[in-house]
């Protein structure tokens, strides 16, 4: 009997070993979408074509659409049907903030990844990579930030792109003025109505701006790269069991060849307004992203 009752315990015991223990075990970010069925999405709101607002004040874009990978991956991670994504909208300066206190799962916008950053958020693999340059009227007669001694230039602020133009202003005694804008709409206002001769920012969305913009021929992004920008999808840090998911979904991605209809979609094919980026691949992200198709 006493055989009986051992043999029957040890069966007991390989069964709730065995028995999915994925709900109990759920940490982080994982178990507060399980929890909550809901997963929030920081968004931005004048990123072109990475993630603005459409004609219908809906988010889209090129980082719009990886992270919508990254939500069917979560779906499959949690064994879930049905997942709700809301939406919140981030700038510059609320992204790093929103992502620590929990109001957002993760950022989908264009954020540079370094080593600064990485002390207070964890980012997923390199989706772009970009530069800063400088946004000016033809008309300006400016082809470096060199041209820019004495004159007045606009920022978005909490960018790198800030400190970077700064620091160059500083190294090179141009005594630049600086004014701050809240988001990159307001910064190429700025240039538009003349208060600013230039607009530091990262090529890509300058592009993007001047491809919206009312006379787009009045425009052109000048100069060197002044920096080196690799974009990547921002979520918590030390939370890696979610970190996991997130890498796989765009890993996936990238070894099936899907990242390189989402690009054409985004910089080559015409936008839903009916612009045109007109921007292949460079080898640079073509190298990043064969580096980062990981197998499973």
């Amino acid at each position: 009997m006493l055989r009986k009752s051992k043999t029957a315990f040890a069966a007991l015991a390989l069964c709730v070993l065995a028995a999915p223990v994925a709900a109990q075990d759920l940490t982080g970010t994982l178990k507060k979408i399980k929890d909550t069925g809901t997963i929030t999405i920081g968004h931005r709101e004048t990123s072109i074509p990475f993630s603005y607002l459409d004609d219908k004040q809906q988010p889209i874009g090129y980082s719009m659409d990886i992270c919508a990978a990254v939500v069917e991956e979560v779906k499959k991670e949690l064994g879930l049907t049905t997942l709700t994504v809301k939406y919140n909208p981030v700038t510059s300066q609320t992204r790093i903030p929103l992502m620590a206190n929990g109001t957002i799962d993760i950022e989908c916008g264009s954020t540079t990844n370094n080593l600064t950053r990485q002390k207070q958020v964890a980012f997923a693999p390199v989706t772009f990579i970009t530069g800063t340059k400088l946004l000016v009227k033809k008309s300006a007669k400016v082809k470096t930030y060199k041209d820019l001694k004495n004159k007045t230039v606009v920022v978005t602020q909490g960018t790198t792109n800030e400190r970077t133009i700064k620091a160059l202003s500083d190294k090179d005694n141009l005594n630049i003025k600086f004014l701050n804008a809240k988001d990159h709409a307001e910064s190429f206002l700025t240039v538009e109505s003349g208060r600013a001769v230039a607009f530091s920012m990262d090529d890509i969305l300058l592009y993007g701006l001047i491809a919206k913009a009312k006379n787009p021929k009045d425009y052109e992004v000048v100069g060197d790269y002044l920096s080196y920008d690799p974009y990547g999808m921002m979520f918590r840090k030390n939370d890696d069991d979610f970190g996991v998911v997130v890498r796989r979904a765009i890993g996936k991605l990238f070894a099936s060849g899907d990242i390189e209809k989402i690009y054409k979609k985004w910089f080559q094919d015409k936008l839903p307004s009916g612009e045109a980026m007109g921007v292949p691949m460079s080898p640079l992200l073509k190298a990043a992203i064969q580096i980062n198709a990981l197998p499973e």
